[in-house]
């Protein structure tokens, strides 16, 4: 018997990273010693003291019931007192903050609250992260592509943007620190892009997810610093790349309070919320001195020395990204995003990302992830170096 799929199921792109690891797994079968610096999962554990804090709270029966959709009232005061000894950014965590089950979770739904039909338009970046395109396909709406370019910084121009297009935009995506290409917004362009969005009244959705991911000193900052910024707009921040956190699935949205209950209104009938023993993991994350993010740091920028350095010494073009744990770097001449990475498989062993992948803008580039060790990533040069 044969059950026909819903037309936005055939709509959908194949998901990069499915095809990612069908392609490993094959390579892994041939008896390949496979480097994986395809998807952004932290090769680090999560920290001794959040994983403690969780084994006592999964024993409180408490915690075995269903949980609030919005998060626990302890969870979103850490995330809010987390913004404010962060950012400087002040918020009610009744109104304007909800617990997520992990950023991508939020980001699909999001558009649900907002989209009625295709002429309801979302602006999402290219190359960006692929569930920007996804939730405005499966709430319905249209999705019109901001290219980010190397000539911009890898910035949307906003003055490219159509006004007709705009008037019809209901929702904006964003992200800085960048993925994939590791770029970071300057002050001027948050101002610009507040301007932007009061002008044609849409809500801006900045996703922060690599906030804490950032070298040489650098701090990213948030979008709801800048004046007007709550007045428009929320920002979604994840646990998973800042704590190691990838398979809790924990995080939260915050921002305007309109917004927020717009977000906690889908999640209250599509999921039952977090367990909230993970929530108490977060909440000791997030209340702790953040001296593991110090030491995490430390870590990949020593990791993006090597590995950019590396591909330098071989003729490849790799800037020094300040921020996130991505190498964006050009495939060599002569060469497609595609060919650059399929070659880099079958004759070095290392899995990286084509930059097309992420995007039609991408063609030419390819990321990898520095989430492998510091010696693995001298073998990577090495196994490029051989094989280009």
């Amino acid at each position: 018997m044969i059950f026909e799929k819903s037309e936005r199921l055939k709509k959908l792109p194949p998901y990069l990273f499915v095809e990612l690891d069908r392609k490993k797994a094959e390579a892994v079968a041939k008896g390949v010693d496979v480097i994986d610096l395809g998807i952004g999962d932290p090769d680090l554990p999560t920290p001794d003291f959040i994983v403690d804090a969780m084994a006592k709270a999964i024993k409180n029966p408490a915690y075995h019931r269903y949980p609030s959709s919005q998060g626990m009232a302890r969870f979103r005061e850490s995330a809010a007192g987390f913004c404010k000894k962060r950012f400087g950014v002040e918020l009610d965590p009744s109104s304007e903050v909800c617990c997520i089950i992990g950023s991508k979770e939020a980001i699909a739904h999001f558009p649900l609250a907002y989209l009625n039909d295709p002429e309801d338009i979302v602006l999402v970046p290219t190359p960006g992260y692929p569930v920007y395109h996804i939730g405005t396909l499966f709430a319905g709406g249209t999705t019109w592509y901001m290219p980010l370019t190397q000539e911009n910084d890898f910035l949307p121009d906003l003055d490219a943007i159509p006004p007709d297009v705009a008037r019809r935009a209901k929702i904006i995506w964003l992200n800085y620190p960048n993925n994939p290409t590791a770029a970071c917004a300057p002050e001027g362009f948050f101002t610009k892009l507040i301007e932007f969005a009061k002008e044609y009244e849409i809500i801006v959705c900045h996703d922060a997810a690599y906030s804490e991911m950032t070298n040489d000193g650098y701090k990213a900052p948030s979008f709801l610093e800048f004046p007007g910024a709550k007045e428009i707009g929320v920002e979604f921040h994840s646990l998973s790349k800042t704590y190691n956190m990838t398979g809790w699935r924990i995080g939260f949205v915050v921002g305007n309070s309109e917004i927020i209950s717009a977000m906690k209104q889908v999640k209250s009938n599509v999921d039952s919320g977090q367990f909230e023993a993970i929530q108490e993991a977060a909440i000791a994350a997030l209340d702790s001195d953040q001296s593991c993010v110090q030491d995490m740091q430390t870590i990949y920028q020593e990791r993006r020395d090597t590995l950019v350095s590396g591909l330098r010494s071989i003729g490849l073009e790799a800037p020094i990204p300040k921020a996130t744990f991505y190498v964006w770097a050009k495939v060599p001449e002569g060469y497609t995003s595609a060919d650059f990475c399929s070659m880099a498989l079958e004759k070095a062993g290392l899995v990286c990302t084509p930059g097309n992948g992420f995007g039609e803008p991408g063609e030419g580039y390819f990321r990898m992830a520095l989430t492998v060790p510091t010696e693995r990533l001298q073998e990577v040069v090495e196994r490029l170096k051989k094989a280009i």
